[in-house]
């Protein structure tokens, strides 16, 4: 197995289990199993179906297609628009825990991460004729 395969099964791997964890931790939150203070439901909902996304994009990455790097672009892109959404939640005086905060700085630096790796690892796939 080449290095390029290789490195796109890590990628994919880190984002399937990535988005496995998001929406059990997600989904247990929203079906009340798990007490998380002070949520913020839109920010909940949008990382619990991002979950899902994460995962297609994950598998999209461990067979080596094309489409994952838009789809992980979009995934970081609509990450970066929800984290603006919640600091416009929070400076507007809205309830918030600090732990979400660092959770969407997390997430949206592993889709920036996951987003460039998957543009490089595609691209140079896709010059050599793959």
């Amino acid at each position: 197995m080449k290095k390029q395969d290789r490195l796109l099964r890590i990628t994919g791997g880190v984002a399937i289990a990535f988005g496995l964890l998001t929406v059990v931790s997600g989904g247990t939150t929203l079906l009340g199993a798990l007490e998380m203070g002070a949520v913020v439901l839109f920010v909940l909902w949008f990382n619990t179906l991002a979950g899902l996304a994460y995962v297609v994009a994950g598998l999209g990455l461990w067979q080596g297609r094309r489409w994952a790097y838009p789809l992980s672009l979009a995934i970081f892109a609509a990450t970066l628009l929800v984290f603006v959404a919640f600091g416009l939640h929070v400076a507007q005086g809205g309830a918030f825990e600090m732990r979400t905060v660092y959770a969407m700085a997390l997430r949206s630096a592993v889709w920036g991460a996951i987003a460039l790796m998957a543009r490089q690892l595609l691209t140079r796939q896709a010059s050599s004729g793959r």
